[in-house]
């Protein structure tokens, strides 16, 4: 039996508005700070690298529940909204600020029924929940799956390489680096539940391999792990 598609109740529109209200939200954080920003030293603190990861997290996460059958409406808006306050409030509450501003924007912003309103705020809320997936709700399993997820890949692998020149390496430490994100990708694939989640990490961790292998063909000397 197929999952059933129901009609959305987040219309293209209203998730756009959504979207953007999120980057300007972001971008304020960022203009508001006296020397900066919290940690604004990398890049990928800024509101450009974090609305990406957000978008990043949506597509990730609406993959993971269609076709974990969770509700997509919940899924992808909790999504948007999971890192809104993570450059303006300090890492251990940017959860529940982040559903504090996604409950005030959903209040007041359409007409979506509160049943809704609560499912995404609760997803927010527990996006940085550090037990068993299975004691959450399947929405907020598939928001924490697509975070971890979006942090192995070619997006992690990127950003570790970039990282590389902030700590004033050179390319001979790309080996070292990349393992860092096997080694991510290594303990999300022991975290997540879904079938869907644990094909995403796979798939991932075996073109981060072959990168790794790449680099080991190519560039002599290079430091890699065994």
């Amino acid at each position: 039996m197929g999952v059933e598609i129901k009609e959305s109740r987040v219309s293209a529109e209203e998730f756009a508005e959504m979207s953007e209200f999120v980057f300007e939200y972001l971008a304020a954080s960022v203009e508001n700070e006296d020397e900066g920003g919290r940690m604004r030293w990398y890049p990928w603190h800024s509101a450009e690298y974090r609305h990406n990861h957000i978008l990043n997290v949506v597509e990730l996460s609406e993959e993971i529940a269609r076709k974990e059958g969770a509700d997509v409406d919940v899924t992808r808006v909790a999504a948007l909204f999971h890192d809104i306050a993570k450059l303006d409030a300090e890492q251990d509450v940017h959860a529940e600020e982040g559903a504090r501003v996604a409950r005030q924007y959903l209040e007041t912003h359409g007409d979506f029924p509160e049943s809704f309103v609560d499912q995404v705020c609760r997803s927010v809320r527990d996006h940085s929940y550090q037990g068993d997936l299975n004691d959450l709700a399947l929405e907020t399993r598939c928001l924490i799956e697509a975070d971890l997820l979006d942090k192995v890949g070619a997006n992690g692998t990127a950003l570790m390489l970039l990282r590389m020149g902030y700590e004033a390496r050179t390319h001979m430490d790309a080996g070292e680096m990349v393992e860092r994100v096997l080694e991510r990708g290594r303990d999300a694939a022991d975290r997540v539940e879904t079938d869907a989640a644990e094909s995403i990490a796979h798939r991932r961790l075996k073109r981060v391999r072959w990168f790794q292998d790449w680099l080991g063909d190519e560039v002599a000397a290079i430091d890699l792990d065994d």
